[in-house]
């Protein structure tokens, strides 16, 4: 019902910097929470941030200061700003999306991950 499409993962240095994004499409009537996860090898997955539909944040303590999320409603997107990358950053993204489709079905949908990898 919801498609989920990442893009902007790759190999950064140490203090570099990344783009996430994720374009949801589908028959979607409404989008609700939007949020980026991440799984580390041999790891369970975590939240790395989360943005409602109207714009309350929601972040791990590890990317405080360094990680920015955000959403363009009208395209259905959500971004993360990487900045400041550290090898312990390595992990696959995952984008996830809450939402309402037209017919009127929740769901919670997840990307097919986009590898980060930081070198030192």
């Amino acid at each position: 019902q919801v498609r989920l499409v990442e893009s902007g993962g790759g190999l950064v240095q140490a203090g570099g910097s990344l783009r996430l994004s994720c374009a949801a499409s589908g028959r979607i009537s409404k989008i609700n929470a939007m949020g980026w996860y991440r799984q580390a090898p041999g790891k369970q997955r975590e939240l790395v941030a989360a943005i409602t539909s109207s714009g309350t944040i929601n972040s791990a303590d590890f990317v405080k200061g360094r990680f920015t999320i955000s959403r363009d409603n009208a395209k259905n997107m959500v971004y993360l700003q990487m900045n400041s990358l550290k090898p312990e950053d390595t992990a696959v993204y995952y984008c996830n999306v809450d939402a309402m489709t037209m017919m009127g079905l929740i769901t919670s949908s997840w990307g097919q991950g986009t590898q980060v990898t930081v070198s030192s």
